[in-house]
């Protein structure tokens, strides 16, 4: 093994300040998506500025920086991912590439090898991250902040990196034999459209025949990724109560992508990382990929006579049948303890209480990555089991209240109004639009047994409900997991101490812009790695470990010397 010194010197308490400074200063600035796109590109720009001054402090020679243009073109490719976060109420519709993209770029920097005609090793890094923002903090070897993980932690670590490159350069007055590209890269979290401009640019994809994707990996390897869509549900009938509707509606797509998870047999995924998540219904939730964390819906009195202080030992009742119909299936995360705080990660499924004469209940769930759903609690999918216990019951509730009920998403102004959206997940095993096409038909499902169950079978739920997966559409791949690279990084990685003689190589559970790279170039090796937990990722407690940081960069700067002298 090459430089098995360089490593080391990332381990020094001065080194591991200099990251937790750098990371500070990234996460401090805020680059959620708005449609304000001048805000937007200013917030991109001022990244792009620390991280130049950052490598132009190292004094290497030869290191090149150009802030790219986002190519249009990228709006013809089948994985452009439309730019849904310029959508206003005074344009209900997103902007053109052309129009968002104004103005608006990567940056990419470069250092060439000694040998012009052979290809060399590309890091790629997205500086966007997930809403909400939240400002970051130092908890004593913990950086915490919105992007500490996800994903400003691993550009750290190219950072990083580099400097103990061209640090031992200097010592040893050596140059690398083939170039080295740096992508730092827009849009990862809205689909991947700053990653896929670069991509399709065939005349940097000259300079790499490797190219490593950096994410919140634990520091792990991976060849290969999970693929993901996110669906959009609609609907819009007068007189129909849609909220009810998205009960049955989620129970059908959580079945379908059980069995979809049961068929995912592949050697890379031994564990079936296909996840549903549901992230947004109507007023509640941030975002397609993130968990939702809390949702609120009231139980309503439809006439005069209904009472419902009577029926509350009832209601109580249904809702704890309902919650155990979730727990059978989900497990119980009030009796899991969170690693990081030490205590449950649900202090309580949900609450229930008077408000005037409605009776209003909230339900909990803990937020995160949907690649970690299963280590968290999806509110929607918990208040969805409860709803379809409180609608089968209805007609008890009522004797109870003397009256007729109502089930209504609070502050949704429109019951008759359905908006969904979330994520499946699937592995190679499954084509995109199969999933697609199973999605819809689940959607479909779910309305129908509501439409039957309130007698309105005379509506066709595959008109009336919209399905699409306009948003992100990212396709699953499998690499060599025998690839020269990555047993190159596996024995740099066993050297600085961050993989197992015998751990096994997998595929990562999540979906990123590897995929573009590894799709878009089928030859080419794409491996995902970077230090931070996945179960912190687009949580409200997004963070990542200091000394994991610093050890990961340390493995990152050897991998990147035995991949270019």
């Amino acid at each position: 093994m090459l430089h098995a010194d360089v490593a080391n010197l990332a381990l020094s308490a001065d080194f591991r300040r200099y990251l937790a400074d750098i990371l500070l200063e990234l996460c401090a600035i805020d680059t959620t998506p708005r449609p304000d796109l001048s805000r937007f590109a200013a917030a991109e720009s001022r990244v792009f500025d620390a991280i130049e001054r950052t490598l132009k402090q190292l004094n290497l020679p030869g290191l090149t920086f150009a802030r790219v243009p986002i190519n249009p073109a990228i709006e013809k490719h089948p994985f452009y991912s439309r730019p849904y976060y310029t959508i206003t109420p005074d344009h209900p519709q997103e902007k053109p590439a052309a129009e968002t993209y104004t103005g608006r770029c990567n940056l990419v920097v470069t250092l060439d090898g000694t040998t012009g005609d052979r290809a060399g090793l590309a890091l790629d890094a997205h500086i966007d991250v997930v809403k909400p923002y939240i400002s970051p903090r130092i908890q004593g070897a913990t950086l915490l902040g919105r992007g500490a993980c996800d994903d400003k932690g691993p550009l750290v670590s190219i950072l990083g990196a580099v400097r103990l490159v061209a640090e031992h350069l200097q010592r040893t007055g050596q140059r690398l034999a083939k170039p080295l590209t740096l992508m730092f890269v827009i849009e990862e979290e809205m689909g991947g459209n700053g990653s896929l401009s670069l991509a399709i640019d065939r005349k940097l994809r000259a300079r790499y025949d490797t190219q490593v994707v950096l994410e919140c990996c634990s520091s792990n390897i991976y060849p290969a990724n999970r693929g993901a869509v996110w669906y959009k549900v609609q609907a819009r009938i007068d007189g129909i109560n849609l909220f009810e509707s998205a009960a049955f509606i989620i129970e059908e797509m959580e079945r379908e992508g059980r069995a979809i998870r049961a068929e995912s047999r592949h050697e890379l995924f031994p564990h079936r990382p296909a996840q549903t998540c549901h992230g947004i219904l109507g007023n509640f939730g941030e975002h397609p990929s993130r968990i939702c964390g809390r949702i609120d819906f009231l139980i309503q009195p439809a006439d005069a006579s209904a009472n419902l202080t009577g029926a509350m030992p009832l209601i109580q009742d249904i809702l704890d049948d309902g919650l155990a119909q979730y727990v059978a299936i989900y497990g119980d995360k009030t009796k899991s303890i969170d690693a990081t705080t030490g205590k449950p990660k649900v202090a309580r499924h949900y609450e229930v209480e008077p408000a005037g004469r409605d009776v209003l209940v909230r339900v909990h769930g803990a937020t995160g990555h949907m690649g970690a759903i299963l280590q968290n609690d999806g509110a929607i999918t918990k208040m969805a089991a409860m709803m379809r216990a409180l609608i089968t019951s209805r007609e008890a509730i009522e004797r109870a209240a003397g009256g007729r009920v109502v089930f209504a998403l609070q502050n949704w102004p429109d019951p008759s109004h359905l908006f969904m959206e979330g994520g499946q997940g699937f592995l190679p095993t499954h084509p995109m639009p199969q999933i697609m096409e199973r999605l819809r038909h689940a959607v479909w499902r779910g309305a129908r047994r509501h439409l039957a169950l309130i007698g309105r079978t005379d509506i066709d739920p595959t008109t009336a409900f919209a399905v699409t997966f306009d948003k992100l559409h990212n396709a699953s791949f499998a690499g060599n997991p025998h690839s020269p690279a990555m047993q190159s990084a596996i024995a740099a990685a066993k050297t600085a101490g961050i993989w197992k003689d015998d751990q096994p190589v997998r595929g990562w559970d999540v979906s990123c812009d590897a995929r573009i790279f590894a799709c878009e170039y089928p030859d080419l090796t794409v491996l995902t790695t970077g230090p931070g937990h996945l179960i912190h990722a687009h949580a409200d407690d997004e963070q990542i470990d200091l000394d994991e940081l610093a050890r990961f960069t340390g493995f990152l700067s050897r991998f990147i010397l035995d991949q270019t002298l």
